[in-house]
């Protein structure tokens, strides 16, 4: 008998078909007709890029994040989901309609900056990838634990969203680079 050998596939791609639904990328309501989310209005887009630098299609996106007063749960805003997620289209592109949070309280007391968590979902991933996204001009980022605790300048930057427009709505930029010169900055859970 011989054996041959065959690309291994570690999962999907069955995002779309399996785990989305119309809207799943709308945390505020406003483009369903519900009670829009108290706080600004924010447009958070971006690319995710492999390792080469090529644009990585039919990737799961999601993100949590505390509402406006920074509050998660029960106690958030009752008009905000606070949970959502997206796939990347053929040039790697994700956008979500959200709100701009507020601060959190940390570990031991410590106000966490303003920030959104995001985690990765893709093809020839085991498991998922995790890290935050930040806002500019926060003063609160030069004291946020999570931030400070990064010791590689470099690195830190890659969680910092880049302000694409004023608005309204304010408009972030934020792309994610799996690997490479430019890979942002990941978290282990």
């Amino acid at each position: 008998m011989t054996l041959r050998r065959t690309g291994s596939q570690t999962i999907g791609p069955f995002f779309n078909t399996a785990l989305m639904r119309q809207g799943d990328n709308d945390l505020t309501h406003r483009k369903t007709g519900g009670a829009q989310a108290g706080g600004d209005i924010i447009e958070l887009r971006g690319r995710v890029f492999d390792g080469d630098g090529a644009a990585c299609s039919s990737v799961l996106v999601e993100i949590w994040q505390a509402d406006a007063a920074g509050q998660y749960g029960d106690e958030r805003d009752a008009n905000f989901t606070g949970f959502g997620r997206t796939i990347t289209d053929s040039d790697g592109c994700y956008t979500f309609t959200t709100v701009l949070p507020g601060a959190v309280p940390g570990k031991g007391n410590a106000w966490q900056a303003p920030h959104i968590s995001l985690s990765l979902f893709s093809s020839g991933l085991l498991k998922r990838v995790t890290t935050r996204i930040y806002f500019p001009g926060e003063d609160s980022n030069a004291e946020d634990p999570v931030l400070t605790g990064i010791t590689d300048e470099k690195a830190r930057t890659t969680l910092i969203a880049k302000e694409l427009t004023s608005g309204p709505p304010r408009e972030f930029g934020f792309d994610v680079f799996l690997q490479g010169e430019k890979e942002t900055a990941f978290f282990e859970l």
